[in-house]
């Protein structure tokens, strides 16, 4: 039990996906504008993650590893991905059409969306259980999720901040974005 907590910390806050590994910038700096567009795309990254890995793990073990087809995992993983982002675009479009004006390209760019890839490719390389597989795949977009909001937060407060005018805009939230990855930094010896 130990170490399953200590590999979802660890994914949440000392190996943050966004701000140690770097993945994932786009739908950071893109939807983070908004407190709810960023909670929005927070979760419709946790469904497409969970649901990616699940289903490339069990393709992966039950189907690629038997055939003795393992090198197609890259462009079977990249299948699954895209289906799981269609089928949450459809989702979000028909019960909540203002979230999904509000994410607009966003969404369909979950499926380049390097965090998913990188998910479902270091379940397979870590080889871990089913369980692993799970707390991971589970902590990762909290951690995407967790950073968002934060970012989300501070960027609608610097909207009515006195900003100087050349960093009003990116520079200012890539300034921010900097300082969120010294402090997160600052849990590495936590785990």
């Amino acid at each position: 039990m130990g170490e399953i907590f200590s590999m979802f910390i660890a994914a949440v806050l000392i190996n943050n996906i966004v701000l140690a590994k770097f993945l994932g910038i786009c739908p950071f700096l893109g939807v983070s504008n908004k407190l709810d567009s960023a909670f929005g795309m927070s979760l419709a990254v946790i469904f497409v993650i969970v649901g990616a890995s699940i289903m490339s793990y069990g393709i992966y073990y039950m189907v690629l590893v038997p055939l003795g087809i393992e090198y197609m995992m890259l462009i079977t993983f990249i299948l699954v991905i895209a289906t799981f982002v269609q089928f949450t675009e459809m989702v979000i479009k028909k019960y909540s059409p203002g979230l999904y004006k509000a994410l607009g390209i966003y969404l369909p760019l979950i499926t380049t969306n390097c965090v998913v890839l990188q998910v479902t490719l270091d379940n397979i390389a870590n080889e871990f259980n089913f369980v692993n597989m799970l707390v991971y795949s589970f902590a990762v977009p909290i951690g995407f999720m967790l950073v968002l909001l934060l970012f989300a937060t501070i960027r609608e407060r610097l909207e009515t901040s006195d900003i100087p005018e050349a960093f009003k805009g990116n520079p200012i939230a890539l300034v921010v974005a900097a300082i969120m990855a010294l402090t997160f930094s600052a849990f590495a010896g936590l785990v």
